[in-house]
């Protein structure tokens, strides 16, 4: 159990083992923590609801508040702004929900990441959202112009919340947290991993999704497939080439059912999914034709494209300046989601093209680095040794058809992660890293099995001390059908039975 900061507030602290009790929602109204600039707008009762965002809800007080209100240097107005839920059933347990993409607003405090079927505020967590100080949508970034609105968004915000949002619980039900944990995916799963690395003692439990780790190279990597694919793609009049124009449909369909061939029955069942991603040995050239080109076959230029773009960018020294993005069932999806790799042409969340097939690695990379404001949000340190001490567990899931952030990143970090903490099997001690095949950025996936439940596994591991070996997952895409998810480096191999249960399945070291 994390420690709480002093707190002013009207009524006594009564703390640790005393029933959780919750007030009045309106009891918080004239809350006052320390020095904030704190100001509740709104404290309302939320009656128990069978849908909405996240699903069905339990009765529960929302607090909605504004932290540090000032004025920018850009005449913009700005605070942390933030939502506090807090069930009338309290299980003792606190929650901080990631954000995601530039944040920007406040999402409803649920708790739904890597959750399976129950959110945490379903399950009775408290559970509380930010904003991370700004207001916008999508990927506007024109907050960055502004630097206590950037540091906010990369680690501030959060950093100064979580102890204001754990004394309000506190306050609120009149005793002390059990546990505290944080969830979250993308921009999410890096604020998980910054509050791992920068505030050790925090958090009990942290999952971390798909982390946007290295915005600044993962950018730069898909501007490397958008001109990689470019490069070899037809011109149209005006000399520009599309990066998705290199590939028909009849093509992305040959290459996926390629793929598939050659490396999904390597954990031993033809199932779309492929689980033993180390023993994948597909090669673009294999699929060159011999004659003319026909829907069986890739032109010369084609393949030299795809297997340029899935090298990755490297430096004129030889050095891989971003992990290659794996092959995976998922590269050529579309549709509602995110679109695949292949399906976009290596589209970035910021919307960039390359047009042209060239590209100085040595050049962007450069760019990269210099970015001394960017690079404040990366969160690739490995000394964790305080978190370790204190007990405190991390998990990560990835998906393998991520089309925005290379799963083979956070693998990479994981594996420097072991190297920096006693090895491969010491860091198992604390840390545990799921990849997910078939999945995309988070979620999604024609053939993925995304819906698995990774809060009960830290929560378990953290308060049971249950290491979590294996977890199963299940998906829309494949009614009826579960795998269990191992953890790294193992994966899922199928050793007879009922091909659509986890139970037909083991986890092998490659």
């Amino acid at each position: 159990m994390k420690l709480l900061t002093s707190f002013a507030v009207g009524s006594a602290f009564l703390a640790f083992a005393v029933p959780a009790v919750a007030q009045d929602c309106d009891s918080l109204e004239s809350f006052r923590f320390d020095a904030y600039d704190l100001e509740i707008e709104s404290a309302e009762r939320i009656a128990a609801s069978s849908g909405g965002f996240g699903g069905p809800s339990p009765a529960h007080c929302r607090i909605d508040a504004v932290l540090d209100e000032r004025l920018g240097v850009d005449g913009v107005t700005y605070a942390i702004r933030f939502a506090l839920a807090l069930p009338d059933d309290w299980n003792g347990r606190f929650l901080f929900q990631g954000g995601g993409g530039l944040n920007g607003s406040v999402r409803p405090p649920v708790g739904n990441t890597a959750a399976g079927a129950q959110s945490a505020l379903q399950r009775g967590f408290a559970v509380v959202s930010t904003d991370t100080g700004h207001q916008g949508s999508g990927f506007d970034g024109s907050f960055m112009a502004d630097q206590q609105a950037a540091l906010d968004f990369f680690y501030a915000a959060n950093t100064k919340l979580t102890p204001l949002a754990k004394a309000m619980v506190a306050a609120h039900y009149e005793r002390a947290i059990d546990y505290s944990y944080f969830a979250g995916c993308s921009t999410g799963g890096r604020e998980g991993m910054i509050m791992s690395q920068r505030n050790p003692s925090f958090f009990d439990g942290i999952v971390s999704g798909a982390p946007a780790m290295r915005t600044g190279h993962s950018n730069m990597s898909l501007a490397y497939i958008n001109s990689s694919f470019s490069g070899f793609a037809p011109s149209d009049e005006n000399g520009q080439a599309s990066p998705a124009a290199l590939f028909s449909a009849a093509d992305r369909t040959l290459i996926m059912d390629s793929l598939i061939a050659a490396c999904d029955t390597n954990d031993g069942i033809e199932d779309g999914l492929i689980f033993n991603t180390q023993a994948c040995g597909f090669e673009p050239a294999a699929l060159v034709c011999s004659g003319a080109k026909t829907d069986a076959c890739l032109t010369p230029a084609q393949a030299q494209g795809l297997a340029k773009a899935f090298t990755g960018p490297v430096n004129s020294f030889g050095d891989q300046a971003y992990p290659p993005f794996p092959w995976d069932t998922g590269l050529n999806a579309s549709g509602g989601g995110i679109p695949g790799i292949i399906a976009s042409g290596g589209s970035s969340p910021v919307g960039a093209q390359r047009t042209s097939g060239e590209f100085d690695v040595d050049r962007e990379a450069a760019a990269v680095q210099a970015d001394s404001l960017g690079r404040i949000g990366d969160s690739t340190l490995t000394n964790l040794s305080t978190f370790r001490e204190e007990g405190s567990k991390l998990l990560f899931f990835h998906g393998m058809s991520d089309p925005w952030f290379s799963a083979n990143d956070t693998r990479l970090y994981y594996e420097s992660l072991a190297a920096a903490n006693g090895g491969a099997d010491s860091v198992r001690d604390f840390s545990r890293l799921f990849l997910v095949p078939g999945m995309g950025h988070c979620n999604g996936g024609a053939a993925a099995l995304d819906q698995f439940d990774l809060l009960s596994a830290v929560v378990d591991w953290v308060e049971q001390d249950i290491a979590p070996d294996s977890v199963s997952s299940t998906g829309s895409a494949m009614p009826g059908v579960s795998r269990p998810l191992c953890a790294y480096p193992d994966y899922a191999h199928y050793t007879g039975g009922d091909a659509a249960s986890a139970e037909s399945f083991e986890c092998r070291r490659p």
